[in-house]
């Protein structure tokens, strides 16, 4: 048989469908994958693209690949273990290559109220007791500090803006 060795995977010249189970086999043993993912993982590979199209089709079939799970599992941990807003989570689905459906269908798990507690819980993170709020400055430099860190994390602008005035309010009536 002649195969090369070619970066961690072995592909076969003599059976393209057989390396190319390996190969999706391989990357769905580190972590969950779309089908776009692993196609694109198979074109790096040079797999043929109609053995390729098989194998993953054969993978779908057995529920190996499901791109509307995939989806589901994405949104609940990024949301919960980055704190990521809806608009940050649709980017990231879409560069996986899912399905705009099957993206707004997995989006649906967060809702507004969630969304506003996490941006609360963010920008609560930041307050220190250092923070000099009353002075109108200081209040507008974190301001713009914390709104631009919620839209880094893909909250809306008005969102972001109106919970930082809320939190900064909240530890001045406190403080």
């Amino acid at each position: 048989m002649n195969t090369a060795r070619r970066g961690p995977e072995l592909v076969a010249d003599a059976n393209p469908a057989s390396a190319a189970r390996s190969i999706v086999l391989r990357q769905l043993t580190h972590s969950p994958k779309s089908r776009f993912q692993l196609s694109q993982k198979l074109a790096e590979r040079d797999i043929p693209q109609d053995v390729a199209d098989a194998v993953l089709d054969r993978f779908e079939a057995v529920k190996l690949i499901d791109d509307g799970e995939f989806a589901q599992e994405w949104v609940r941990t990024r949301s919960l273990y980055k704190s990521l807003a809806r608009g940050a989570l649709r980017r990231e689905l879409a560069e996986k290559g899912i399905d705009e459906h099957l993206a707004e269908t997995a989006l649906e798990q967060i809702d507004d109220a969630t969304e506003r507690d996490q941006a609360r819980e963010l920008v609560r993170k930041k307050l220190r007791p250092s923070n000099n709020l009353e002075d109108r400055a200081e209040r507008d430099k974190y301001t713009r500090r914390w709104v631009a860190m919620l839209a880094r994390k893909g909250f809306n602008p008005s969102l972001a803006y109106q919970i930082v005035a809320e939190v900064i309010d909240e530890s001045l009536t406190e403080g």
